[in-house]
């Protein structure tokens, strides 16, 4: 699978167009090279990520070269470390979430308003693993243990919530 490298520039005085396009990079997990340069596997799967940095840019009057490359010796083994990054940062909010699970299951903490707030924990942290995965075309080996740490997740969830349950019903 080739490249489509991506060339930007920007006005230097303009903070708020480099944060728009850093937020757009970041979302995107566009690998950085080098300063306004990226890369992004030569994929259907971002297709859309070259148009929507395109949109960006112009929105905030900036310009965009984009260019077909074959990959390198090591191409792969970059955007695998970058995967691998992100896998070992959302393992990280999983430890979190956990702690906070127990930590509930400790002060007896059994409402529904805490389950809630669980819950949106856990749909971020799937949404964040979905967003992921998709980014994983060329297989980081980091992608199993992070689907496992999602699944210990949803399972102490299933565990609280049925704990808020039994706490709350007559």
């Amino acid at each position: 699978m080739g490249w489509i490298i991506l060339i930007y520039r920007l006005s230097p005085n303009d903070s708020r167009a480099r944060v728009a396009v850093w937020r757009e990079l970041r979302r995107s997990g566009a690998l950085h090279v080098q300063q306004s340069v990226v890369a992004v596997p030569d994929d259907t799967a971002f297709a859309g990520v070259v148009e929507r940095l395109r949109d960006v840019l112009a929105e905030v009057g900036g310009q965009v070269s984009a260019l077909r490359a074959e990959p390198a010796a090591g191409g792969d083994d970059a955007w695998n470390a970058a995967r691998d990054a992100e896998y070992r940062e959302l393992a990280g909010e999983r430890a979190k979430f956990l702690a906070e699970i127990d930590h509930e299951f400790e002060i007896e903490k059994f409402t529904h308003a805490e389950l809630d707030e669980e819950e949106a924990e856990l749909d971020k942290l799937k949404r964040w693993h979905q967003r992921t995965q998709a980014r994983n075309v060329h297989g980081a080996p980091g992608a199993d243990a992070a689907g496992r740490a999602l699944r210990q997740a949803e399972e102490a969830l299933a565990r609280y919530s049925a704990a808020v349950f039994e706490h709350t019903q007559p």
